[in-house]
């Protein structure tokens, strides 16, 4: 062993993944020839040629084919190279002449290398009868017959590897299905009873790395008959054209690494023999039959399992077919529900979790979350808001993609780990750059059974000076307890959510697009409404002032002839044409206070609340009001509206002062992206029910006896507000005084974001 200083400086990765397609060696129970076409030009054989057929290597190096087979043989071997596929040559039986009239008769393949040269490979014809169709179909279909009987796929796979043991005679088979990180588990096994069992076990990816991977994937079956054997050179080892070793990537014969060999051998097995299970292109999983001692399957015997294979295995992907379909037909009708109850929604956001189904159905998930403009609408169990934010703050800086999932949070989200009960898995598509919708699944602990410790799944060794990677010796059972965990996501989940996205896209266009057309028609609306409260209040004031005049002008000229109750009646007359001057007046004002008139620039509050101070000069000399302030933040605001806006709250706490003598105070904090401002006075306050109903239009809580005015300040106020898109309120209580708040963002709004660039305010971003 050499300890972990020495292991610094090598590449570890690399020893695992070596290349073992190039390979200089072969097992020794067959003979490999490379061939250069169109002259069938011998330019490598193994070095066991004189074992096999009597002649030694270097009568065959430099020959050509002919050298050692007749020409009829010959030429029909160039006939079918010349066929559209290698299959229709594949396998066909070939006689060499030994010495004298004594053959020795071979299995033949062919398959061309990746650099376009052609490799013979020949296996002795142990047993001369072939196996006929009939035997291949009787022998597929009875399986297939068993298989319809059951719809589960562990019964499948049992199934599987009792027609294989049962046709060759291992002495245990194991179906060997690979996770998605490249982990694999036994999920079918027949054996002999003393046998260890392996069913159920884990096994980690380097039990078969990449490159193993690569190879079964491209080849359908692989025979090691006797793990013991000594392999055999091939010779020369450097092709002499490519200069490098052969590629055996397609080859039956090649030999198998050291230290998979070793593998085998820690295992106690003679002979193996795998059947890959290929869907899609990718290697699904394998059908590994092992013997204890050496063991040999004619190549008739291994088409017939590599048949089977395929046979039964295609029944398995159509079963997973048929389940991810049926699967893929309930997502889509749930994911069309929900698109038709968000169009029937005023907000989009109803119609995806009031309604059954709901946004959880679409992914199976406990908890979901959509935030959108800067709201939270929480269905089942979900994070509290303030994790959500500084979560959406993560994926904003680290998933760029449409789509996100995991199903180990806290991995990728240290954070997380403290929300692992009901968020250790998460499904994440942004409807924007801001906007988001999240699903939520809870940890699942799991015992994992694996065979031996994946964590020590190899051992390092220097030999003669170089580094040898050795797999690990036990295959005892070792449990891992897998925390912060979720079920998985399937692929049908993620796809049926980015489908969802889409539509929730198209919607928020739409209601973007109706809410600009709103927007242009309200523009159009006020205008016109301007329009008319100026011209009402011009000709409201002419009848007004002449119903006055000549109201007092009768006073003057008949007051000896009126008596008490009638001077009563003219004052009240007098009165009430002042009220109704002072209502529309007020009215005006509140009709120009409009987002469309604000002019947005830097505004030192400091100087809008002297100025509103001093337009309330007299009535604070009168009462004798103490009003102080903090130093004021500079804002983006309109002057003048603001300046209107101290100079009400500041007159109303005037106003509604109680025996004591006013005292008011302005005072401001800075919040995360707003500023907010209180106005206190120790006045007679206000009803904590009447909060709200202050600030509605014409809202009196007091007669004119008590205290004059019309009612129309507050509610001033809080249009004001509402045009720098901020929030007034009061906090108050009966006798206690009152403190009113309002809040500005920091970077003020400008009137240009209004109704014409919703869609900007709504996406953040180009979609």
């Amino acid at each position: 062993m050499i300890n972990d200083t020495s292991l610094q400086s090598v590449n570890l990765t690399q020893l695992r993944e070596a290349p073992i397609h190039l390979n200089t060696q072969i097992q020794p129970h067959g003979v490999l020839i490379v061939l250069q076409e169109p002259e069938l030009s011998i330019l490598q054989v193994s070095s066991n040629v004189y074992t096999h057929f009597g002649i030694t290597e270097s009568d065959l190096l430099e020959g050509t084919l002919f050298d050692l087979l007749d020409p009829f043989q010959v030429e029909q071997i160039q006939t079918g190279l010349t066929a559209e596929s290698l299959d229709y040559l594949n396998p066909t039986k070939i006689w060499v002449r030994k010495r004298g009239d004594d053959y020795a008769v071979f299995d033949a393949v062919f398959h061309r290398t990746s650099e376009g040269f052609l490799v013979l490979e020949l296996e002795p014809t142990f047993a001369h009868e072939n196996i006929p169709f009939l035997s291949f179909y009787h022998l597929a279909r009875t399986s297939i017959n068993r298989l319809e009987s059951t719809t589960n796929l562990r019964d499948f796979c049992q199934i599987i590897v009792q027609e294989v043991r049962k046709i060759t005679g291992f002495d245990r088979v194991m179906l060997y299905k690979f996770d998605h990180d490249g982990h694999g588990s036994v999920i079918g096994e027949e054996k002999l009873s003393h046998l260890e069992s392996y069913l159920g076990l884990h096994y980690p990816e380097s039990d078969i790395p990449k490159p193993a991977r690569k190879l079964f994937a491209s080849n359908w079956i692989r025979l090691i008959p006797d793990t013991h054997a000594e392999p055999v050179e091939v010779v020369p080892a450097i092709n002499p054209i490519t200069e490098s070793p052969a590629n055996l990537t397609n080859s039956v014969l090649r030999s198998a690494s050291k230290c998979h060999i070793e593998y085998l051998h820690n295992m106690g097995v003679g002979a193996s023999m795998t059947i890959s299970l290929i869907k899609d292109g990718q290697l699904w999983g394998l059908i590994a039959c092992h013997h204890q001692t050496p063991k040999y399957v004619s190549y008739e015997l291994r088409k017939a399992c590599e048949f089977l294979g395929r046979v039964i295995f295609s029944e398995i992907s159509a079963h997973e077919e048929t389940q991810d379909y049926d699967y893929r037909m309930q997502l889509t009708h749930i994911q069309s529900k929900l698109v038709e109850y968000m169009s029937q929604s005023e907000n989009f956001v109803d119609g995806l979790v009031q309604h059954q189904p709901n946004l959880l159905d679409l992914a199976e998930a406990q908890g979901a979350a959509v935030y959108f403009g800067g709201k939270y609408t929480l269905i089942g169990e979900t994070p509290k808001e303030e994790d959500l934010n500084y979560l959406i703050q993560w994926l904003q800086a680290n998933v760029n993609e449409d789509v996100f999932y995991t199903n180990s949070l806290p991995q990728h989200y240290p954070d997380a780990e403290k929300y692992k009960n009901v968020a250790s898995g998460l499904l994440a598509i942004p409807i924007s750059k801001r906007n988001y919708v999240l699903w939520f699944r809870p940890e699942v602990i799991q015992t994992v059974n694996w065979g031996g410790d994946p964590n020590n799944a190899f051992e390092y060794s220097q030999t003669e000076g170089h580094l040898r990677i050795s797999p690990r010796k036990s295959f005892e059972l070792w449990k891992q307890t897998v925390r912060l965990t979720s079920l998985p996501w399937k692929l049908v989940e993620v796809k049926a959510a980015l489908e969802l996205r889409k539509g929730i896209v198209n919607i928020v266009l739409r209601q973007a697009d109706e809410l600009a057309q709103l927007a242009r028609d309200l523009e159009l609306s006020n205008a016109e409404l301007k329009k008319f409260a100026y011209v009402a209040s011009h000709d409201l004031q002419e009848p007004l002032n002449q119903v006055a005049n000549y109201v007092q002008l009768l006073e003057m000229r008949y007051s000896n002839e009126l008596d008490e109750d009638a001077t009563e009646f003219i004052n009240y007359a007098v009165e009430g044409v002042s009220l109704m001057q002072t209502l529309i007046d007020d009215v005006l004002a509140y009709s120009k206070v409009d987002v469309q008139a604000v002019e947005f620039e830097l505004t030192d509050a400091n100087t809008s609340l002297e100025r509103a101070l001093t337009h309330l000069r007299q009535r604070t000399a009168e009462t004798k009001a103490i009003i102080t302030h903090d130093d004021l933040p500079t804002v983006m605001a309109d002057r003048t509206q603001l300046m209107q806006l101290f100079q009400n709250l500041v007159g109303n706490a005037i106003k509604f002062h109680s025996d004591e003598t006013p005292k008011i105070h302005i005072s401001t904090t800075r919040l995360e992206d707003e500023w907010l401002f209180s106005v206190y006075d120790n006045g007679i306050g206000i009803d904590p029910k009447f909060s709200e109903r202050i600030f509605v239009i014409f809202q009196r809580l007091h007669t004119r006896d008590e205290y004059p005015g019309t009612g129309m300040g507050l509610a001033i106020c809080k249009k004001i507000i509402e045009c720098h898109r901020g929030r007034i309120w009061v906090e108050s209580k009966l006798g206690e005084g009152a403190t009113f708040y309002f809040t500005l963002p920091v970077g003020g709004q400008r009137s240009e974001r209004r109704g014409r660039k919703v869609q900007n305010n709504i996406f953040g971003r180009g979609q």
